[in-house]
């Protein structure tokens, strides 16, 4: 159906800046395809409903994927082979933050489920298809939260915020993109970390999406513009490296 189009796959998509990115995307061109890979089937047919009706001028389509469940990235994996025979742009979205000021194992492990071993098992499962596209991309939906530069820079807006364990998943995701753009070099594939920004989404729980409005937070629809245009090449110059909207680019 979509074999001749650029394969898109996006993980958390039913919300949020997943949900807009999916929009944005399918809206930019005919020749994009996109996965919308959610974790909950009944909210993601809500979602993808959602977009058809707004038709868009690509196609859309939902790929139930739980990226902390091994089982569940092997049974995606499988029908995405079956059905495309490859991936050309993976955007690793899906994400959860951890509050704890002090977190325990527990926390840490559930904050790294998601953001840091989800993406590296999820990229690993879905190299032969990147590698069977012509012009692989790989996306890691990071957070200025996670750069030590700004951690340590008590001048810098976010040196005060806390999320310890968040803090460490996007530092450690940063390292496993810096990874994969050596490891990925060797197949002609490009990698970023991007930085999506303050934005309005359900990623803290609803009841702060008030008080991100009252703080400044723009609309996640800006975000996923900024990952439109590096879908569309507008930042392969800066491949490799940690960027974010409006031409920024983040010290690691």
């Amino acid at each position: 159906m979509a074999s001749d189009k650029q394969i898109i796959l996006i993980t958390g998509a039913n919300n949020g800046i997943g949900f807009d990115t999916s929009y944005a995307l399918a809206a930019a061109s005919p020749n994009n395809h996109i996965l919308m890979a959610c974790r909950n089937h009944a909210k993601g047919e809500a979602a993808l409903k959602e977009l058809q009706a707004r038709k868009p001028q690509g196609t859309l389509d939902l790929l139930d994927l739980d990226v902390s469940d091994d089982d569940s990235i092997a049974a995606a994996v499988k029908k995405v082979e079956a059905d495309f025979g490859r991936v050309d742009v993976l955007i690793n979205n899906a994400g959860v933050v951890g509050k704890t000021p002090s977190p325990t194992r527990a926390d840490l492990r559930t904050v790294f489920e998601t953001n840091v071993f989800g993406p590296t098992v999820l990229t690993q499962s879905l190299l032969s298809l990147l590698q069977a596209s012509k012009s692989p991309k790989v996306i890691n939906v990071t957070s200025g939260l996670g750069s030590i530069g700004f951690r340590s820079d008590p001048s810098h807006d976010t040196y005060h915020v806390p999320y310890t364990s968040y803090r460490m998943s996007k530092a450690a995701l940063n390292m496993l993109t810096a990874c994969q753009y050596y490891e990925f070099q060797k197949f002609g594939c490009k990698v970023w970390a991007f930085c999506p920004g303050f934005v309005i989404t359900d990623l803290t729980g609803k009841e702060e999406r008030q008080w991100r409005k009252d703080n400044g937070a723009d609309s996640s629809e800006t975000s996923a513009q900024g990952i439109l245009e590096i879908v569309e090449g507008k930042r392969d110059a800066e491949v490799g490296t940690f960027i974010a909207r409006y031409g920024q680019q983040y010290p690691w």
